[in-house]
This record gives C-alpha cells, structure tokens and sequence, in this order.
C-alpha cells in the first residue's frame, strides 16, 4: 500500500529512486530485509537507506542496545544485498537530542533534491502516524510505502486511517491521542447502531458488512469498559473533585471522559453520572 503521490508517472526525466527505512533496528532481523527487498522490487528502487535512530522519541535510552552495536548490525545486514545502505543519519550528536523522521526527511531532500523518495513504514506504525511530530508536512515531503505483515488487516487501516482523517478535516487540526480514541469509539458505536437497524429491517446482508467492518475496529481499539467499571470511576472522579450535586455535572463529566476515553460510550456515562449526582 503506498500513498497516492506514490503511484504518479515521473515522466519524461529518470530520477534515482531512493527510500529511507528508520527504526530502533534492536536488532534487525529477516523481517526488516524481507520488507526491503519487496519495497525494492515493486517500486525499482535504486537505493534503501537504512537508518537505525540514536534517540527514537518513542523509547527511552535505558530500552537500547548501544548505537554502535546497532549500526554494525545494520551495516552487516546490508553488506549482502546491493541497494541497501546504512545510514548515520540519526547517529549521536552533541548536544544529545531526540531524532524526528520529519527532520531525517528534510535532511535527504536536501541532499538528494532531484531523487524520487520514498518513506517505508510498518502498517502498525502508519496507523499511529497521526501522533507524529508534524506528521501532515510528512505526508507531503514524501511518498510512502506502507508494508503490511502477516495477520494485519489491510482494510483494519484503510478503515481507521479514513475516519481520522474525516474527523481532522472537520476540526481542522490535528487529533490528539484522547480525541482519536473518541473518534474510533464514535465509529464503532455508529456501525453498531447501523448493524442493529439493517437485521430490524430485514437487510441481513448489510448488517453482516456492518459488523465486519465493526469487527475490524474492534481488533484496534482498547476493550469496553464494563457499566460497573464506569461506575467506581465516577464514584473516585465524584470523591476526588468533591461533587455533592448536579451543578457539579461538567467537572465531574470532563475527568470521567478523559479517564475512560475510547472506552466508554459518552451517552451512558453522562447518565450514570447524573444519577450518582441526582
């Protein structure tokens, strides 16, 4: 799967196609070079960077095999297939600080200003995408290759990836990781309502598409809270904030919703709340 500016005609002029492939790479293994040499086939890649990152923002340097260790594998993995490149790019340097792709992106653009390139990612990254630094500049400094494995649900991301973006266009900002699990929530309650309203009508066939569909946000999302679950939260939301009446209802409304966030259907929770507060 790839984005849309991935499948246009280059034209008339040949430019080198090079692609960046980051990662911990603590360590790399079969997978990664079997993702490459696919990516390499199908879009005629004439280089793949391999790029293992000192300062990954998403784990802590406690978590990481040394730096050097992990650019010998890389560059040992490499040696064996033409194309395939280490990189140190994302190599330590002084003073320390974080590595985001947004930057190793800009940083092959300019070095390479003439060059067809290429992001690839694992589909479970792609699917957290959004929380990216600048993830929308991204999008547009480069075309993705978005590698799938086995036992992921190409239509899981294609479902998911559209109804984020439906929702950030409406807001017109990017969501935040609480407002996405909203966003998902809402969906999956949605389809629900749908399934259940096609089988009451008799249209078999659309319910059964609706809950397969259901099923796939399902495999993604954080599992429903049980009501008496929501309940002890609102019970320790009520203590907390010391609620004693109604009137307390959109403070203790706000921390209960943040607390169950993606979990919980904000319908129920607004009714067992007043209840607790009536």
């Amino acid at each position: 799967m790839t984005t849309p500016a991935a499948q246009k005609p280059s034209g008339t002029v040949h430019r080198r196609s090079i692609a960046i492939f980051g990662g911990t790479f603590d360590p790399i293994h079969a997978g990664h070079i079997a993702v490459a040499q696919a990516a390499q086939r199908r879009f005629h890649l004439d280089a793949i960077h391999f790029i293992p990152s000192s300062r990954p923002p998403h784990k802590s340097q406690q978590e990481l095999t040394p730096f050097i260790h992990r650019y010998t594998m890389v560059a040992l993995a490499c040696a064996e297939h033409p194309g395939f490149l280490p990189s140190l790019a994302e190599a330590p340097a002084s003073p320390p600080h974080v590595f985001y792709s947004i930057d190793t992106v800009r940083k092959f653009r300019r070095e390479h200003p003439d060059d067809h390139l290429f992001f690839i990612i694992g589909a479970d990254q792609f699917l957290e995408f959004p929380t990216w630094k600048n993830y929308e500049q991204l999008l547009d400094s480069c075309d993705f290759i978005v590698a799938s494995r086995p036992g992921f649900r190409l239509d899981a991301l294609r479902l998911i990836v559209n109804a984020l973006k439906g929702a950030e266009k409406e807001l017109r900002r990017p969501l935040s990781e609480e407002e996405e699990l909203q966003v998902l929530q809402r969906e999956r309650k949605r389809r629900l309502e749908a399934a259940e309203a096609f089988r009451a009508g008799g249209r078999e066939e659309q319910a059964v598409a609706e809950e397969r569909e259901l099923s796939v946000l399902q495999e993604f999302m954080p599992a429903p809270l049980r009501e008496h679950e929501i309940e002890e939260i609102i019970d320790d939301v009520i203590a907390e904030v010391g609620a004693t009446s109604i009137r307390d209802f959109g403070r203790v409304m706000a921390e209960v919703m943040h607390q169950c966030s993606g979990r919980a259907d904000g319908s129920v929770v607004g009714q067992l709340v007043r209840e607790k507060l009536a």
